[in-house]
């Protein structure tokens, strides 16, 4: 049998931390392979071998001995062992099931970059997202008010909107980065966006992240106007609920706890849901699993329409699709209602206030 071919050295960093993002390794773990992959790309190849032959790769800041060892190993022609190691594993399905869905499913509309609290520069998110054979990716950074992750003002987004559109130019055809935002959904319903700015994008993905226990009544009004308003097309994570502590990703060391479900009228909220045409968000982030299953079901019964998405805040995390792919199939969510399962055209059709799944 023939061996694996050996990656060059910053793929094989690269490939390092996708697959420690997946296992919801510590994020300090993966940003030292994230970091050094920074360091030596500008180097190139001559440099890298240089620098291995001396024996200064360690002169650089940002390579430490075990991040040095990969590099001179993937120059020298092997598969470096830490590499070798976690290909052995994890690689594979992170759950068994749900192998119809994912093969289904065309993207990923809920994704963070190092713009907001994501662990990883845009063009990294891309990178893995192509890697992994999406059509699209849909990049959903905050919005202001969430300013413990580094909320997007409006000039911000301005700016990132042009980046998506340089992004795009580069990647062809085959592949489109939408210009998109997790918006907070206000105390009363509003979105925490300028509208003409939010209905310049292409996905408006609105979730609540504050005030989670307010009382059922009041946190059933907020998200019925939230999901009522046009410029809204997924209603994400709409529990809030975390099952397990966090992990994996920039900002697991704080807040990171298990957390109850916020409470209200689930079938109101579904119902406005179904009426407007609203995805409700299978959030695949193993620690939320939100909606739980009881809702899930409800949402199903309502005739709701469903974006299956992973929330990743690191490249490795757009595997977790593998998580809610098994619920969703687990659960007999029609896959025609999926709205990730759609071409980007009919897609983007749909978010802009076209009738779904024309």
């Amino acid at each position: 049998m023939s061996q694996p071919a050996a990656p060059e050295p910053v793929d094989a960093l690269r490939r390092i931390a996708f697959l420690l993002e997946r296992s919801r390794a510590e994020s300090r773990r993966v940003e030292a392979y994230r970091n050094a992959a920074k360091v030596i790309l500008p180097l190139g190849e001559d440099e890298v071998r240089r620098r291995v032959r001396a024996g200064t790769l360690t002169e650089l800041a940002g390579i430490g001995p075990s991040t040095s060892a990969v590099i001179e190993q993937a120059a020298a022609g092997r598969v470096p062992d830490k590499l070798a190691e976690l290909e052995a594993a994890v690689t594979g399905p992170l759950v068994e099931g749900g192998g119809t869905v994912r093969a289904a499913l065309r993207g990923d509309l809920h994704s963070h970059s190092d713009w907001s609290d994501g662990g990883s520069p845009i063009e990294e998110m891309v990178a893995s997202a192509m890697e992994l054979g999406h059509d699209y990716l849909a990049l959903t950074d905050h919005s202001p008010r969430l300013t413990v992750a580094h909320g997007l003002t409006a000039d911000r987004l301005r700016r990132q909107i042009g980046v998506v559109d340089a992004i795009n130019a580069h990647t062809g055809p085959s592949f489109t980065l939408l210009k998109a935002i997790e918006v907070d959904i206000l105390d009363d319903g509003t979105l925490d966006q300028e509208p003409d700015l939010l209905a310049a994008l292409d996905v408006r993905v609105a979730s609540v992240h504050s005030k989670l226990t307010m009382e059922s009544p009041a946190m059933t009004r907020r998200m019925v106007t939230a999901v009522r308003n046009p410029l809204t097309n997924v209603l994400g994570h709409c529990t809030g609920r975390r099952v397990m502590p966090r992990a994996g990703d920039r900002g697991a060391r704080s807040g990171g706890r298990a957390r109850p479900p916020s409470t209200f009228d689930a079938r109101a909220v579904f119902e406005a849901c179904a009426e407007t045409g609203t995805a409700v968000e299978i959030n695949s982030r193993p620690e939320r699993q939100d909606p739980p299953g009881e809702l899930l079901t409800l949402a199903i019964e309502t005739g709701c329409l469903f974006a299956l998405s992973t929330d990743a805040h690191a490249p490795g995390q757009l595997d977790f699709l593998d998580y809610g792919c098994e619920r969703a199939q687990r659960y007999g969510v029609p896959l025609e209602r999926v709205v990730n399962t759609w071409p980007v055209e009919q897609l983007v059709d749909w978010a802009s206030g076209g009738p779904p799944g024309s």
